[in-house]
Order: C-alpha cells, then structure tokens, then sequence
C-alpha cells in the first residue's frame, strides 16, 4: 500500500473530508431514533387507552429537531460522497497515468511479457476496480463502523439484556463474510484474467479485420470470440454467486435478528419493563447494527476483487525495466557522423534458450554509406538493426561481452533520447495513428515547416497521391492508417522518418510494398538529400540493396557474407543463389 501513497497524498482533504462529513449523517441516524423514541413516550404516552403525553407542542418541537437534523444529514451525506468520489477519481487519474508513463519506458523485452489485451485491462477496468472501491470505502470508513458503534452503544444503553440478542449474531455475520472472501478472491482474479483474453481478441479481430473479410473468417472470428466470451460469462458468474448468494443470507440473519428482538421486546412491553418508543427506537438500532455489518461485508468482498486488480497493476509498477540510461557514462553526448560498429554481437530474446539469434557478429559503417542487409527469413535482421537504438540490449557471450558502437561510442553510454533522436527507424509493420497526414509526418519533427513536410513527401515520392486526396496534408487517416495502400502507408512512413533529418536512416524491409520504379526514384532521392546519412536498408529484393556500399548477407544469425554485390557474387554462395534467383546473371552483369 505504500506505493499507492503518493496517489493519496495530494488529495489529503479529500480523504479526510469525505468521511469526517459521513460521519455528521451517521450522528444524524443515531439520534433520529431517539427522538422517535421520545415522541411515542414523551409526546404521546399512550397508556391505558388514552394519550397522557406533552402534546402536539412537544411532538412538532421534536418533529422540527427531526427536520433540521435531516438537512445537517443531507449536508453531510452529499459533502461525504462528493469528496469521496473526488478523492477516488483523482488517485485513479493519477495512478492511470502512472501505468501509462511506465508502459512507455518498458524495453521490447518487458512488452512482450504483457499482452496488449491486458495491459489495457490494467489501465482500465482494474483500475476502475481500485476507484470503486476507494469512492466506496470512503464513505463507508466511518459510517458503517461509526454506525455500528453508536447504535450499539445506543441499543446496550437502552436494554442491556436485549442486546445480546445481537451480540450473538455478529460473530455468525463475520464467519459469513470471511468464508465468501476466501473463496472469492481467486475467482475475481480469474475474471481479470479472462477479461484480458477478451480485450486481446477483440484489439487483434479489429486491427486486422481487413484480413478477416478477406478470408472470409468471419465465422471463425465469432467463434473465437465466443468461446472467450463464454468463458468470461462463466468466471464472471462463478464469482458473483458468491456475492448473489450473500445477500440473502445477510438478509435472512438481519430479519431473524428483528424478528428475535420483536420477540423478546415485545414481552418486556407488555411487562411494563420497555416503553414502547423504547423498543421502537431498539428495533431501529438494530437494523442500524445490521446495515452497518452489511455494508461492511460489501466492501469487503468488493475489496477481493479490487485487490485482485491491485496485483495486476503492482505487477507492471514494480516491473524492473531491463534498459535504461541510468549508467550512460556520456549523457549529453549526441551522434553527430552516424560511423556504426558491430564488435562480437551476441544476442537472443530469452535468456535461458542455448540458440542465439545473433552470433559474433563483427562489421563497421563508415559515416554516409549504405549497408544493405539480405538474408532468409527469421535470419535476424531486424534483431540486428533494433541494437543499434537500444531497442534490446546486446548479450554476453561466449567471448565476452560485445559492442554496438555509434561514433566509437558503446549505445549503451548515450542517453536513449539523445541516442534514438539521431536514428530513425522505419520497421516491418508501418504504423500511423489517427489523425490527420500532416500530423502524422510531424511525428518526425514536430517543429517543422509545412514547406519541409512537403519536401520530405517528395523525397519518398509521397507528395503526389498526397495531393490527390481533397482535402490533400489535412486528410484524416482512420486508426492504423487504414484509408491509405500498403505502398502509401510505407512511404508516409519513409517520409516521417526523413523529416527527423537522423544520422542513421534504417530501413527494415520498408519498400516491399512499393513498385520497382517508385522504389528506385526513393534510393535517387536519399543518394542527393542523405548524402551524410549513413543507411541500413533491409530488404528481400536484391534490386532494393544492389547499388548499395556494402551487402551484408546473414545466415542463421551468423554473417555469411560483406562486401558490394559483384564481390559477394564470388565470394558468397548465399548471396549468389538469392541473386540468381531474382536476377538473370548475363542480364545483370550487363
């Protein structure tokens, strides 16, 4: 609970406020019965056929007390809950914005631990889970244990021997509560995670529903999502019975309590040992007893399903983020040339797998070169590149450990910010957001010109279908961009890129989606405007790294070749049989 202090802390009067004034319409309930009490024996005294009370002057004066106490209640109870819901909605703003941030500093590594599906539970619905019961707590902190007492105290004071009679069921009422909390935690946790099952197939069905209707997989879809669905109705049942079966219980208990006390009571009136505004008003301190161990046992079990929330959330602030720049040696350092060495690079995704990904690999680009990269699927390419702006850390092995070098620095000496500033990364799945085209390309330099957007845009030969559209840089892209070609969406991307001005430009696969022609104008176009950027490009298409200053050509994560395409065609026997696969040798030679 400590780290849920800081939450609190800012909003003190809140949680102080809030139930400080439930407190005022709990006194309020404690004395209404009283003052009842006093009207039917004071004010009305009915005994032996006839009233031999004060009268209607003692029962409207009682009556008017009654009045304004109910307003003084009303005042407390509306000033109660308001800072109660004040308190609970500012600490789950901030607390929200707290996952959020460090969601945002997670590496690729702590990502792929979490589902997108349940981290947006997390930061929703659990979330919600711990306002509930904090804007529920609030207002019952004091007022149900407040009530409880008061009403206690009131009901012993009035007749001692008659309170035993609830003395006797608290205790049954706690055992009741504590076996339904037990067994309902785990299913509330359950739930949870079954919802995040839920959140993921739906974000994944709606990211590629394009796909979906293509393959006409509706039908499957549905009954994924069905199954899941199922699932979730099933758990979400299973631990609401429990809460289902409470209340009756609690309801039964409270009814035989009254009943007993009627009982009892009611032989005392008629032996002249209780008046009867005295039972009247007992009879409403029990139900105030009884109330007050209900609402009680609500937020108790509501607190099973907060507290499951609660782990989850803990769960991702007290993950150690595996890489930051905490002990970068040269924080102010920026990349100024673009030079990247690979000195005995190992790598791979989990730490306990005997395979690496990436093996002693061993490379150096000058400032202002191309490297093309080309190699099979799942040969590490994109692994490779995503080292350099420490999307994932190099390894120890077996040697030692190794280096990416950006400008002779080790990445791992540079502030992340300074460090991936000065490089751009285009990736295998090109993303836009909502909004508008221009706002997107700003995503690269939010401080640039609209004369430097365009500029970029024709320098990935996006500018003319740009200009197509009516409303042309102000066009809105759907979520994902999805109004926009794969082609368009790429090159969009290579554009955002470009307008950041980077000393490294990598590419990783970024042009498949791009007609020969068109990808050839956008190799023209970073020859003549990136003369002094040094760019990575992956690619599949020899024509896409051909006319590059070195090819290197990877093998099960292991360099099976470097050096330009003509030398690798000598030299390397992989490259050659991607190359004649592509390219006609007598063609190309000529």
């Amino acid at each position: 609970m400590k780290q849920y202090k800081k939450y609190a802390a800012p909003y003190w009067y809140a949680f102080i406020l809030g139930p400080i004034l439930m407190l005022v319409e709990v006194a309020g309930e404690v004395l209404m019965p009283k003052l009842l009490a006093n009207i039917i024996n004071v004010g009305i005294n009915y005994q032996g056929g006839e009233a031999t009370g004060k009268g209607i002057s003692y029962i409207v004066s009682m009556g008017g007390g009654m009045i304004a106490l109910a307003l003084v209640m009303m005042v407390g109870g509306i000033g109660g809950a308001f800072f109660a819901f004040t308190a609970a909605t500012n600490f789950a703003n901030d607390l929200r914005k707290d996952l959020f941030f460090k969601v945002q500093s997670f590496s690729f590594a702590n990502v792929d631990r979490f589902s997108t599906g349940s981290l947006v539970t997390r930061l929703t619905n659990d979330v919600t889970q711990l306002q509930n019961l904090i804007a529920e707590g609030l207002r019952m902190l004091l007022r149900a244990p407040g009530m409880l007492i008061g009403a206690l105290i009131m009901a012993i004071t009035m007749n001692a021997r008659l309170a035993l009679v609830v003395l006797c069921v608290i205790p049954v009422l706690v055992l009741v509560v504590g076996i339904v909390m037990k067994l309902a935690f785990p299913r509330f946790t359950g739930m949870q995670k079954q919802l995040d099952r839920v959140n993921s197939n739906i974000q994944e069905n709606l990211t590629n529903v394009r796909v979906v209707k293509s393959f006409t997989r509706e039908n499957y879809e549905q009954e994924g999502f069905a199954r899941e669905n199922s699932a979730l109705r099933d758990r979400a049942v299973s631990a609401m019975k429990l809460m289902i079966t409470l209340l009756p219980i609690v309801t039964f208990i409270m009814n035989f309590t009254t009943l007993s006390i009627v009982w009892f009571g009611g032989k005392q009136v008629l032996n002249t040992t209780m008046e009867v505004g005295d039972l009247t008003a007992f009879i409403n301190y029990v139900e105030q007893i009884l109330m007050s161990l209900m609402m009680l046992s609500m937020v108790l079990l509501n607190s099973s399903r907060a507290m499951a929330s609660s782990d989850r959330i803990m769960e991702i602030l007290n993950t150690e983020v595996d890489l930051t720049d905490e002990n970068a040696k040269h924080k102010d350092l920026l990349v100024k040339e673009g030079k990247i060495e690979f000195s005995h690079v190992y790598f791979k995704y989990y730490k306990d797998n005997e395979e690496w990904v990436l093996s002693d690999l061993n490379f150096t680009v000058e400032p202002g070169q191309t490297l093309g990269i080309i190699g099979s699927t799942g040969s590490g390419k994109t692994s490779l590149v995503s080292l350099i702006p420490r999307l994932y850390d190099v390894d120890q092995g077996p040697n030692g450990e190794g280096k990416v070098l950006v400008d002779g620095v080790d990445v791992r000496d540079y502030s992340l910010k300074n460090l991936r500033s000065q490089i751009a990364m285009v990736l295998q799945k090109n993303i836009l957001f909502s909004g508008t085209i221009e706002e997107n390309l700003l995503w690269g330099n939010e401080s640039a010109s609209h004369e430097e957007v365009e500029e970029v845009a024709k320098a990935a030969r996006a500018h003319d279908f740009i200009q197509g559209f009516p409303q042309g840089y102000d066009t809105e892209l759907g979520q994902g961009g999805v109004n926009v070609s794969g082609g368009q969406k790429q090159r969009l991307c290579i554009a955002r890129a470009l307008l950041n001005q980077p000393k490294i430009l990598i590419l990783d696969d970024s042009t498949s989606a791009v007609d020969t022609a068109t990808e050839a104008r956008i190799r023209e176009s970073f020859h003549k405007e990136l003369a002094g950027t040094t760019k990575i490009i992956i690619a599949q298409r020899i024509s896409s790294v051909e006319d590059a200053d070195k090819i290197l050509v990877l093998d099960d994560g292991k360099i099976a070749g470097i050096g330009s395409s003509q030398e690798l065609l000598q030299t390397c026997k992989a490259y050659a049989e991607i190359y004649d696969s592509q390219i006609d040798r007598k063609e190309g030679l000529a």
